[in-house]
């Protein structure tokens, strides 16, 4: 099968902080404004998508690393289709390997900091 997007439109990148910055917000936004999703998957209501295990829903955290793919051809659709492939990394300490093992194979990462916690 042919390839719809050519691969320099390719961006793999990860979305990584300390614990309870946003993470997985910030990528449940990049879904929703990219028309993956057609609603916003809050994390303290156990809706995000990315965070799939129920474990992950139940406690309000990411565990695991989820990846998702989504295409983006700009606001006004004038730029030619990019792929992005996301990496929702955990935050905990605990699971640091996670994001290890998530760092290998991107071409960059969105680090989110938080404004009040610093």
């Amino acid at each position: 099968m042919a390839r719809t997007t050519p691969i320099e439109r390719y961006r793999n990148f990860g979305i990584m902080a300390h614990i309870d910055a946003g993470k997985t917000t910030t990528s449940e936004r990049i879904l929703f404004y990219t028309g993956v999703s057609h609603k916003i998957g809050e994390v303290h209501d156990g809706a995000a998508v990315m965070d799939w295990m129920e474990q992950e829903q139940e406690r309000g955290i990411t565990i695991t690393s989820a990846a998702t793919t989504a295409f983006w051809s700009g606001m006004d659709k004038s730029m030619p289709q990019h792929r992005f492939n996301i990496i929702d990394t955990p935050g905990h300490v605990d699971f640091t390997i996670e994001v290890e093992r998530s760092l290998r194979v991107l071409d960059g990462a969105v680090f989110v900091l938080c404004a009040v916690g610093g």
